[in-house]
Order: C-alpha cells, then structure tokens, then sequence
C-alpha cells in the first residue's frame, strides 16, 4: 500500500527524530511510504482558537497533497483528529467525507489496518518500564484507548501494538488525565497548565517510570519541560521511537 507520511509541525522542526522512526515503522510493515516535501500546517491552531476560515486554504492544501495516497499516517493524533473531524467544516463535504477515513495515527494505522499478528519489532537493548500517556485527542476522538467500566475492560490499540515489542513493561499511571498541555491553553493558563503536568509526571515516577511515551509530541514536550526545569529523572519519547528500536 502507499502511505503519505504527514508530521504535524513541531515534529518536524523539534523532533525529527521521531519522524524518522515512524517512517522506519512503516517500511518495516511493507508500506511504500512517500513524504510530501511542501507539506504545511494542518490548520489545528485556528480551529482550537475559532478562526476555522483561516484554516481553509491550509485544509485545500493538504487535500490537494495526501488525497493520491491510500492511506495518510502520521505520528501525531491531534492533527490527525482536526482532519478527521474538523475538515468538513471548511472543505467540500464529498472530499472531506473520502479523505477523512483514510487519515491514520500511526498506532490505530498498525492496530487496524496492518493487524498485530503482522507486527515484529526489535526488541530493546535491556528492559525497559515505560509510562504510556493517552493525550485528550487520540483518547476521546479517535478513540485509541478506552477506560475500564462496569463489565467492559481495558483497553488501548497503542498498548496492544506495544506488546509485540519485548522485553518492555507498559506502565499506565493511576489516573488517566490531561497533561495541561492544551497548544494556546497553555499560553493563556499557564499556572494550570503546568500544575496539571506536574500531577502526570508525579503519577508516573510514583509507578517507577524510566520513560514515559505516546502518540503526541506536544504533550510529551509539555511535560519534558517541567521534567528538565524540576530536574526529574524521566525521558520522553514518542511511541514510534520505541517500536523502531530507537531508545
């Protein structure tokens, strides 16, 4: 299958690394991936902040760029939910509607589409006891992990494709909640913002967390940050890192 590999924009200016480990997932899965050089923004800071008409050149953009592909993936589901749900606010409603089930977060693109029983990955140098943290948008609208309920257990597709890693312990905190992160809610609420990151780095390390990984850069930074100006002993990682074998 061909995949349009799309990195959301912090990815690719802080974090190539973990870019370049979700391109190294999906070859090893037998994608023919291509990435779209003049790839731009998808738009998700005007939608969070209301200006959706400012996002629509931006939307026309990416339809334009990733709709010659079978699938689109990428390793950030916040942008992946505004292509998925915010889309057809501001696109044609036909090209949202034939773009919008082709857009994958890499974990629910290996879960669902390539299946686990195809997915061998390396396994790390030691073992490792990795905190996994489920951001607010591939929890709630893509729906990647669901919490247990009266009858109706567990369950998360980024810990299932986890566990065809070996030798890692998949550690998730007592509570699962946001990391304050938020984009511009952490400009406007920064105090709040930072309290409630403390509060997920707390859980984790109260667990005995090495490394905390998931499927948003941006949460991830959020906490690295507070981790680096309190000096806590953690590293953040993205998941795809961790499936490449490069952590």
């Amino acid at each position: 299958m061909r995949v349009g590999l799309f990195i959301p924009c912090f990815v690719d200016d802080f974090y190539p690394e973990a870019a370049e480990a979700t391109l190294e997932v999906l070859e090893r899965v037998g994608c023919e991936v291509v990435y779209p050089p003049n790839q731009t923004c998808c738009g998700q800071p005007f939608f969070n902040n209301g200006l959706a008409e400012d996002a629509r050149p931006l939307a026309r953009r990416f339809a334009r760029m990733f709709e010659p592909f079978d699938y689109v993936v990428s390793p950030g589901s916040s942008c992946v939910s505004v292509v998925r749900h915010r889309y057809g606010e501001v696109l044609d409603a036909q090209r949202a509607a034939s773009l919008a089930p082709r857009v994958y977060e890499l974990c629910e693109f290996l879960h669902d589409v390539i299946g686990l029983d195809a997915l061998r990955f390396p396994a790390p140098a030691t073992p490792l006891r990795v905190g996994l943290h489920n951001s607010c948008h591939g929890l709630r609208e893509l729906h990647l992990a669901r919490p247990s309920e009266l009858n109706v257990p567990h369950f998360s597709k980024i810990r299932a494709v986890l566990a065809r890693v070996p030798q890692l312990e998949i550690v998730e905190p007592s509570r699962d909640e946001c990391c304050g992160f938020g984009g511009t809610y952490s400009i406007g609420e920064p105090e709040i913002s930072a309290m409630a990151g403390r509060d997920r780095i707390a859980d984790h390390r109260a667990a005995g967390v090495e490394i905390m990984a998931g499927v948003d850069m941006s949460c991830l930074m959020h906490m690295q940050g507070l981790a680096r100006r309190d000096a806590t002993p953690m590293r953040f990682v993205h998941v795809a890192q961790l499936l490449a074998g490069r952590v």
